[in-house]
């Protein structure tokens, strides 16, 4: 595994609820960003128990996530360690009220 790899691995496994994306949660860089945090605050959860991650910061973590997750776009959510989606799976999730239960199970 190389090193952006377990950096990525242990932000993964040390953070309930964790987002790459563009940007930050007060200052999104992009519209699924941005609708990625709208959608967990929807949720109930407070953008400031999210540990987000700007990959425009990083390009190797920019990359090293896809690769990470074997999936094309950005922004990822993770929740205790397990892969959820981008903000497309995000909404749909949100929409069936799976998201909110899967979250709900996370202490805030």
């Amino acid at each position: 595994m190389s090193d952006t790899q377990q950096r990525i691995d242990d932000l993964v496994k040390s953070n309930d609820i964790l987002l790459f994306m563009k940007g930050s949660a007060s200052f999104p860089m992009c519209g699924f960003s941005g609708r990625a945090i709208q959608v967990l605050k929807a949720c109930g959860v407070d953008p400031k128990n999210v540990k987000t991650v700007n990959v425009l910061d990083d390009d190797g973590i920019r990359q090293g996530i896809k690769e990470y997750s074997n999936w094309p776009t950005i922004p990822q959510l993770y929740v205790k360690g397990e892969f959820v989606g981008g903000s497309d799976i995000m909404m749909e999730m949100y929409e069936s009220g799976e998201l909110r239960q899967l979250l709900g199970a996370t202490p805030a």
